[in-house]
């Protein structure tokens, strides 16, 4: 008993760190399609109307900076999408070459677009049809797309239903040159811990400020997380729930193994007794039933890590369990199997188990051998 309830607790504590994994993979891949994990843009904050250069001076220097993978330009604008009674606000955002976050090539028929599934959904369009959208501002433009793919919105945000189209499109929407963009996306390591890029972000407004180029000096660096700030202290407060069950479980199969280490013990007083008889001092008796538990505790383990894994496997594939997304910002649980991250949960349980099992071998002290080999 004492052993599945190791590989009970074991369960949870991988599930639950898959999970908080996999929907800060999640959010933030999500948040990274809308602004880029660091996005750079005027000042003004009129990313439709105030157009930047699409390559800057001081390009190279940023992609020198450390963690900066590339610099992708962007044109965004604001729409809305009415079809039959249906009316849905929607961003349109222009980006070069392909179109859809996940790199599936859109036909060059027409004005082609990739738009969210949800979008697919609300307006009962799909690959093939027509699309019009009405851009608002100091007239009213309106552009008929055609939907070329349906892409999964990894992020589902009710303000921004992101469009994709490419570049070229929204520039000549705009009126813009060819190397006119509303902004600039920097990819970073995916691996980037949110304070390095935030020092990132500050460095690079830095260094724009300091380059002497005057277009570059009328530039703003803002992050994700800056853009999005309930999204990522909810993120935050996901972090200390995980850490309250890493505890919780951690105490919970620690007890059930100390209760398991004290039948053991109770039931083999005669045992103890007769290995004090023939030498064997406290602590070699201590350790010689702790390591039996430490065997239980690692079976119990192995146990509840498979499980945790094959349960991560089928709902990484199927999507099987849901969510509300008005809650939890994407449609199912979504989960990433970070193996350093596990195997930093496992190690610290384990220890954590560990120094509880020493608490019961207490007992061992407290055994006569005299009075156990005579009542024997």
């Amino acid at each position: 008993m004492a052993a599945i309830a190791i590989a009970v607790s074991f369960f949870v504590i991988i599930v639950a760190v898959a999970v908080t994994s996999g929907f800060r993979s999640a959010i933030r891949e999500g948040v990274g399609q809308l602004t880029g994990e660091i996005r750079i843009a005027p000042r003004s904050g009129r990313q439709e109307s105030v157009p930047m250069p699409r390559r800057l001076p001081s390009e190279d220097a940023l992609l020198a900076l450390p963690g900066v993978q590339g610099l992708e330009p962007a044109v965004v604008r604001a729409g809305i999408v009415k079809q039959g009674e249906t009316v849905h606000g929607v961003l349109v955002k222009g980006m070069p070459d392909q179109v859809g976050h996940d790199g599936d090539q859109v036909g060059h028929d027409g004005l082609p677009v990739s738009i969210p599934r949800r979008l697919s959904e609300i307006t009962g369009l799909g690959v093939g049809d027509a699309l019009t959208i009405y851009f608002i501002g100091e007239k009213v433009r309106v552009r008929k797309f055609t939907i070329g793919t349906v892409h999964q919105d990894l992020l589902e945000l009710d303000d921004n239903l992101l469009v994709y189209a490419r570049l070229e499109d929204l520039q000549r929407l705009n009126g813009w040159e060819a190397d006119q963009v509303s902004c600039l996306d920097v990819r970073v390591a995916a691996d980037l811990p949110r304070e390095q890029v935030e020092r990132l972000a500050l460095g690079m407004s830095t260094l724009l400020l300091d380059s002497g180029h005057p277009e570059e000096e009328d530039l703003l660096v803002t992050t994700a997380s800056a853009s999005y700030p309930q999204v990522f202290d909810w993120l935050t407060l996901l972090d200390f729930n995980v850490v309250i069950i890493l505890v919780l479980m951690t105490l919970v199969a620690g007890f059930n193994m100390v209760s398991g280490l004290l039948v053991m013990l109770l039931r083999n007083i005669g045992t103890i007794g007769t290995l004090k008889t023939l030498g064997m001092d406290n602590g070699a008796t201590s350790r010689l039933f702790v390591t039996i538990g430490a065997k239980a505790v690692l079976k119990g383990m192995l146990v509840g890590n498979a499980l945790a894994l094959l349960f991560c496997w089928i709902q990484g594939t199927w999507h099987l369990i849901p969510l509300d997304p008005a809650n939890y910002f994407v449609s199912w649980v979504p989960v990433h199997v970070n193996v350093l991250w596990i195997l930093g949960a496992d190690a610290a349980a384990f220890l954590g188990i560990l120094a509880l099992l020493w608490l019961p071998s207490r007992v061992i002290a407290r055994v006569d051998p005299a009075a156990t080999v005579k009542a024997d």
